[in-house]
């Protein structure tokens, strides 16, 4: 995983975060890799016959991506804390005993969804691993735009891929995109695809829009109006029903819309820690924007004070979330 690392390295060249470069990203990508190489002999995808803390219902094959985690952060000692939407409470990242040597101001929490998109894996769509990575030994309670550091989205489709994020004090904000090969000798090998991500500006060859939960537009005339407003300008529809393909899809193009909206039929569903934040987190590093639909306010402004914290999701191109807070009049109200 030299290309990753020297990649990593060069980009923060400034930040002196050796541990981060070295060690904990590599062996997060090393997990996405892993997991790619399970789901493609996983032809079987059925219920655990278990759940969540959560309540909600476990497939085999979200079982198996947790598990894949949590066994290889134990070998990773820069990784001191870590909670998943399988596991949503923070422990610590391996028994007592098993901690190595000091690994000094280096320590880092991760927060995971280690297989986002149950509800499209069964046809064999895209889905993916959403994990975000934090200073110190909590997620909980700080202003995440400050200790939230870096962020990867792993996208197992017809190639396995990951988004890269980071954003530490002293190095300017970064994302890329690799591509995963083959396991050789437990390592992965990677392939740097776009060393640097960033959104276009206008004019815009193709707009595109993914209208999540279209439900919704049944129930709030504001949202009706605005979907509307994408078929009349003739923005082109890219909306799978998974976030990671639908986020990536805005990254790759360098254009795009996502809108999961909030109304009193329709709950917030999306998880602040294990999904919202580490996609703001990449938003914000492309020069985009991922602001609450409720309030208007930043993603990653107000801290999260617990592991269920729900909301919704505006991002993507800066013009167009701000249409969205215009068109749906965020924070006009409390």
């Amino acid at each position: 995983m030299k290309s990753l690392v020297d990649h990593l390295e060069a980009s923060l060249e400034s930040a002196n975060r050796p541990l981060l470069c070295n060690s904990v990203i590599p062996t997060l990508v090393h997990c996405i890799n892993l997991i790619a190489e399970e789901l493609r002999s996983s032809h079987q995808v059925a219920a655990a016959g278990s759940s969540n803390a959560f309540g909600d219902e476990q497939l085999n094959v979200d079982v198996l991506a947790e598990k894949i985690i949590r066994d290889k952060i134990r070998n990773c000692s820069s990784i001191v804390t870590a909670s998943s939407e399988e596991d949503p409470v923070e422990n610590p990242a391996r028994e007592a005993s098993d901690h190595e040597a000091d690994t000094g101001d280096e320590r880092y929490t991760i927060a995971f969804d280690p297989l986002d998109g149950s509800s499209i894996i069964a046809p064999n769509w895209t889905v993916g691993t959403i994990i975000g990575i934090w200073d110190g030994v909590s997620a909980l309670h700080g202003v995440p735009s400050e200790k939230q550091v870096a962020a990867i989205l792993g996208v197992y489709g017809p190639r396995t891929t990951a988004i890269i994020a980071v954003r530490v004090p002293g190095a300017a904000p970064t994302c890329f995109e690799i591509g995963l090969g083959q396991e050789h000798e437990q390592l992965t090998t990677c392939e740097i695809v776009h060393p640097r991500i960033n959104l276009l500006g206008p004019p815009f060859k193709t707009r595109y829009f993914a209208p999540a939960n279209m439900r919704a537009a049944a129930e709030d005339e504001k949202y009706l109006q605005l979907v509307t407003h994408y078929i009349q300008n003739k923005y082109t529809l890219r909306y799978s029903g998974g976030l990671v393909p639908d986020i990536v899809h805005t990254l790759v193009k360098g254009h795009g819309i996502y809108i999961s909206p909030v109304t009193d039929a329709s709950k917030a569903k999306l998880r602040r820690l294990y999904e919202l934040t580490p996609i703001a987190l990449i938003m914000e590093c492309v020069g985009a924007k991922a602001i609450d639909p409720v309030t208007g306010e930043d993603i990653l402004a107000r801290p999260i004070e617990n592991c269920d914290e729900r909301a919704g999701l505006v991002c993507g191109t800066a013009e167009e979330v701000s249409l969205v807070k215009q068109s749906l009049k965020l924070g006009l109200h409390g």
